[in-house]
């Protein structure tokens, strides 16, 4: 039960040049409706860590703030913040999903190696039991982290942990910094195909980290509206912030993220503010009451 989430990007990158259109794409995000016809993660959801190799203090610090954004009742005094963008998710059948930071474990030894099986990534998120059919494990790989399909097709994977949905969901990004940082890190570093624009600054001051954050962004939605299916995007089989993909800001087209706000003293590109006065960029959602996708600016 793989999500393959930057193929979208590739597939759109490279509408450019292959003769895909805009207007094409647009034809077919209706299907995304049609998909989310299985259980939601609604109420409260618990969210376990797991972190695979090495990660820094601030690195974990960085994602953690972004999660406990997600349902803070915190409301900054002006902009865009984290918690109106993941609001979107309400209108989805089923109401709010109010996500809570549960247990967490640091796996810096490599314990599997650092090589990869997809199966391994179900084994990982096992190791934190707690939540049952309301809870998500992400598991999270560090840089120097290999695992299938990571760079050719994925950047990050959801699905169910076991057979039995009673055990909960997971989800599984990793860190592309030294790896395929143009494929899943994109627009914090020129795309690897399509065309080509300087990469926007990255809010957090780190690349790979803040690509982690807009897949994990997108799997988080995904997963409390579509959790126990498979996500593949295969031009017909779409999710809620997946159909969405590429899209940042107003005016967004294949290569270009759109318009987005800038910090006047670092130049860095984000679209969202978060606690502990983090800034971020978050996707496009899929608003299924006006069928479009929504940016926050």
């Amino acid at each position: 039960m793989a999500y393959t989430h930057r193929f979208a990007a590739l597939l759109i990158l490279l509408s450019a040049t292959i003769g895909f259109s805009t207007a094409a794409l647009v034809e077919e995000q209706p299907l995304v409706l049609k998909y989310h016809n299985g259980i939601l993660l609604k109420g409260n959801v618990t969210l376990n860590l797991v972190w695979y190799g090495k990660f820094t203090s601030i690195q974990r610090s960085i994602i953690v703030d972004f999660i406990r954004s997600l349902s803070s009742s915190a409301v900054p005094s002006k902009g865009p913040s984290v918690a109106s963008w993941w609001k979107t998710t309400e209108k989805y059948k089923g109401g709010s999903s109010n996500i809570v930071v549960g247990k967490q474990l640091l796996l810096e030894n490599y314990p599997l190696g650092k090589s990869l099986k997809s199966p391994y990534l179900r084994a990982l998120s096992g190791k934190l039991n707690g939540g049952g059919v309301r809870s998500i494990t992400v598991v999270l790989t560090a840089k120097d982290v290999a695992v299938e399909g990571f760079c050719m097709n994925r950047c990050g994977t959801h699905g169910a942990k076991a057979r039995s949905v009673n055990s909960g969901a997971y989800v599984w990004v990793g860190n592309s910094e030294t790896q395929c940082a143009g494929y899943c890190a994109w627009p914090f570093h020129q795309p690897m195909y399509g065309p080509q624009s300087p990469p926007l600054i990255a809010p957090n001051g780190d690349v790979g980290v803040d690509g982690m954050i807009i897949n994990l962004a997108t799997l988080l939605v995904n997963t409390v509206t579509n959790p126990f299916k498979s996500g593949y995007f295969n031009g017909g089989n779409q999710e809620a912030v997946s159909v969405c993909t590429g899209m940042f800001g107003s005016g967004s087209y294949p290569g270009y993220a759109g318009r987005v706000l800038v910090d006047k003293t670092t130049g860095a590109s984000y679209n969202a503010l978060g606690l502990a006065g983090r800034k971020y960029l978050l996707p496009a959602m899929w608003d299924p009451q006006t069928s479009k996708c929504k940016t926050l600016v």
